[in-house]
């Protein structure tokens, strides 16, 4: 039965409301202790204005998120194990530990709904969460998305096509695994790593021994991706309430420098014809992996025109950043909306704009461009939208903020950050 067979089945046979697979097959959420669809659609609530909103860590993302919340009129709390952190500067914070039990049924209690910033909280707290406060976004997807054997295979449930990939246990399987997918292919953790951490580039059969030895460190699960020549890489974010609500914000050409995303451009330099299928695959895994609040799906785009679904992330997304002034809804207000199960807000785009992410050492010239007058952004007519996370300390290749510049078109936000001083360092 083909990946798109399986998908049919899965939204027939349980009524669009989500699968969570592993090994072992698929699971729909709620199943396995007997509750089902009709238990999960008795528990969808809206959660109006005025009440608190929990968030699971206390990163940029939070930040933003409250940002979008408090002006829709909601209260925040933050639980992060790092002191005044930048959602912390927003909203309310529990300093603990994320597998701090206690402190999280302490967040349970001073919040109507309980929502996670990134994917590394633990899957088991959040468990325990959503057993006894309101998470209405699972734990299952959390758990899927935290270990990449596990996504790819619901990747592939939701019949999008991933890299060919083998689950590594020793030096033996990594070459014949490489034998067989053929290199260069990339060996990676299956749990943990983020910005490129935990990979390697394996272009020869000589470099193998060196990567296993490097990698088994990691106690973890490894698997290996046959690495995919692409011609871009892009990334579309789904938003999805309880109610099964679904839209989608326009694809995002994302360009990476050292594995950390720098640039994403809005409209992405892409066909018609692709556009419209990246926003099919995306809705297609949202409603296929039950998601509820924001999924970002980034792809790989090869020369012939293939997609194929590298990551997902099941949260506001850096390369979702354009969202905040270049669309009718931001996607941290729709994220507030979907886990709040209000109607989703308009997510089109109002403006070309070319997303720059600020690290560390793009701080201090920075910094001196915002003291003076810009003459390049006036003649290319671009506007320039600051935001800075409030992080304590501007470390090397550290995300410090980002830069939203809105542009007559694409070209003239490029030219503009070329023309800029902020990233020659």
């Amino acid at each position: 039965m083909s990946g798109g067979d399986n998908v049919n089945k899965l939204v027939n046979l349980f009524e669009g409301e989500g699968a969570a697979c592993d090994e072992f097959g698929c699971a729909i959420p709620g199943a396995e202790d007997g509750q089902g669809a009709l238990a999960e659609k008795a528990s969808r609530r809206a959660i109006v204005p005025g009440a608190t909103i929990g968030v699971l860590g206390g990163g940029q993302l939070g930040r933003m998120l409250a940002h979008a919340g408090n002006r829709l009129g909601y209260r925040f709390v933050t639980l992060d194990p790092t002191p005044d952190s930048p959602c912390g500067q927003t909203a309310a914070q529990i300093v603990a530990a994320y597998d701090d039990r206690e402190a999280a049924r302490e967040l349970a209690q001073r919040s109507d709904v309980i929502t996670y910033e990134f994917e590394n909280v633990d899957a088991g707290v959040a468990e325990m969460l959503e057993r006894e406060s309101y998470v209405p976004q699972g734990s299952k997807l959390l758990y899927t998305t935290q270990h990449r054997l596990r996504e790819k295979q619901a990747v592939e449930a939701a019949g999008a096509q991933v890299a060919p990939y083998a689950e590594i246990e020793s030096l033996a399987g990594l070459q014949e695994a490489a034998a067989r997918l053929g290199l260069p292919a990339v060996l990676k953790t299956a749990t943990g790593g983020y910005d490129g951490k935990g990979q390697w580039v394996l272009r020869s059969e000589d470099e193998l021994p060196t990567a296993w030895e490097e990698a088994s460190r990691a106690g973890t699960q490894l698997v290996l991706e046959k690495f995919i020549v692409f011609d871009k890489e892009i990334s579309v974010i789904a938003a999805r309430s309880p109610s099964g609500e679904v839209k989608t914000f326009p694809p995002a050409e994302n360009i990476h420098v050292h594995n950390i995303l720098h640039l994403s451009i809005v409209p992405a330099r892409i066909t018609d014809k692709v556009r419209a299928e990246a926003e099919k695959l995306a809705v297609s895994i949202a409603e296929t992996l039950g998601a509820v609040g924001l999924i970002a799906v980034e792809m790989f785009l090869t020369a012939d025109g293939e997609l194929y679904v590298n990551e997902l992330a099941p949260r506001p997304h850096n390369s979702g950043h354009y969202t905040m002034e270049a669309c009718r809804t931001s996607q941290f207000e729709q994220h507030v909306r979907a886990i709040c199960d209000l109607p989703l807000g308009d997510p089109s785009l109002l403006t070309p704009v070319v997303m720059a992410n600020i690290l560390g050492e793009h701080m201090e010239p920075l910094l001196e461009w915002m003291g003076e007058k810009d003459a390049a952004a006036e003649k290319l007519g671009v506007e320039v939208k600051v935001h800075l996370y409030g992080k304590a300390e501007a470390k090397h290749k550290r995300k410090m903020g980002h830069l939203n510049v809105l542009a007559p078109n694409v070209d003239a936000a490029l030219e503009w950050i070329a023309q800029s001083k902020i990233w020659r360092v």
